[in-house]
């Protein structure tokens, strides 16, 4: 992979990295432990996830199934990014005229040759009528009588190459797309790294660095009338839930609470286009088994509150 020039990052490898750094978090692991457990290196990670080289898509797969996340919005964030860094995604440039071809300059030894061949004038060429365009035949079919056999032979032996060919480049072409440093697949990983905090001590902490989100349950979702997703989860580790948002604006804000709970939300507010394409999470409340949490949505539009809750 071909490293970024300097200068900031373009929009969608910015989110890409985001969201990356985002379900790294989640998964608790070092980048050294994070390298143990996937088929990549350490220092591939810490590019990856600085944005100075775009990862594979198997190693967005992995970190996702690491972190406990569907890899469906991560690939096709990733898709976005592979193409904006291949140059497919740019518009295109207006097709130059065609030059009109320049004669040939004959060498001294054409010359020569040319002076003592007859000229065009010297053998008029006889007179044919010319044939109808729908009639000519192509060229793979005109076949010399006297080489008939043989020349279907070599025709068939020719398509044979060609098509080993193909396969051949197909073949490398696959094996050029892998990393610049794959090793060997890992055994499975080991369980999760344990939660850094338990019910009342996750009260108001971010569930990705104190390692609760990990393997959450979704609890219920929602979908506003902007087009935000919403979702409420759940850690049976933790014993805490949080709400996260996506697809969202700049000013939208997320708040949480325990329906029985008398005081202030955690929200969470989108502050730049970046989190606008990424994940954006409250910080957790103590949720025992039996508690009802309940998320509201404010757009920054000035709509109406979105409500929506769910029993643990």
């Amino acid at each position: 992979m071909t490293r970024t020039p300097p200068g900031a990052l373009p929009p969608e490898r910015a989110r890409l990295a985001s969201v990356l750094t985002e379900l790294k978090a989640g998964t608790g692991l070092s980048l050294a432990a994070l390298a143990a457990k996937t088929t990549f290196s350490k220092s591939s990670w810490e590019r990856y996830l600085n944005g100075k080289t775009l990862p594979p898509r198997q190693a967005v797969q992995e970190l996702c199934r690491l972190a406990g996340e569907p890899e469906g919005r991560c690939l096709a964030l990733w898709e976005l990014t592979e193409s904006e860094w291949s140059g497919r995604a740019a518009p295109a440039t207006p097709t130059q005229k065609a030059t009109p071809a320049q004669k040939p300059t004959p060498t001294r030894g054409a010359t020569l040759t040319q002076k003592s061949m007859p000229t065009p004038t010297q053998t008029p060429a006889p007179t044919q009528r010319p044939a109808p365009a729908e009639t000519h035949t192509p060229p793979e079919t005109e076949v010399s009588p006297a080489v008939g056999g043989r020349g279907a032979v070599m025709a068939l032996l020719a398509s044979v190459c060609a098509i080993a060919a193909g396969g051949l480049s197909v073949a490398l072409v696959l094996l050029a797309g892998q990393s610049a440093d794959p090793r060997p697949s890992p055994p499975p990983s080991p369980s999760a790294p344990a939660p850094r905090c338990r019910a009342a001590a996750c009260e108001g902490r971010s569930p990705m660095h104190m390692r609760c989100g990990t393997a959450p349950l979704t609890l219920a979702s929602h979908r506003t009338s902007t087009g935000a997703h919403l979702e409420l989860r759940y850690s049976e580790k933790c014993e805490a839930g949080w709400a996260r948002m996506w697809s969202t604006r700049i000013g939208d804000r997320l708040e949480l609470n325990r329906a029985d709970a008398g005081r202030r939300p955690h929200s969470a507010e989108v502050t730049d286009d970046i989190a606008a394409q990424s994940y954006v999470f409250t910080p957790m409340t103590e949720a025992r088994p039996g508690t009802t949490v309940r998320a509201c949505f404010r757009p920054a539009a000035g709509g109406s509150r979105e409500c929506f809750d769910a029993r643990v």
